[in-house]
């Protein structure tokens, strides 16, 4: 299943992480998942209604690492 975005809107998104890598459809461990994924930093954006919502503080983190120092962990 891929994330329902327009075709034109797809081609110039990127992940706001300074590496600005390209995004793929889903999570690493839920392919179907309404998500799109940095194919460097590994980070998650979530799609809301056909929006990709692109701010590092709503991203999951890649998986196998912890919250990032701008993120509020346990505790």
């Amino acid at each position: 299943m891929t994330v329902a975005i327009d075709p034109r809107l797809r081609e110039i998104l990127v992940c706001p992480c300074p590496r600005h890598a390209p995004l793929r459809d889903g999570l690493p461990d839920d392919p179907d998942a309404e998500y799109l994924s940095c194919t460097s930093c590994g980070r998650g954006f979530p799609v809301r209604e056909g929006i990709p919502v692109l701010l590092l503080e709503e991203a999951l983190p890649a998986p196998g690492t912890g919250p990032t120092p701008d993120e509020p962990g346990e505790g």
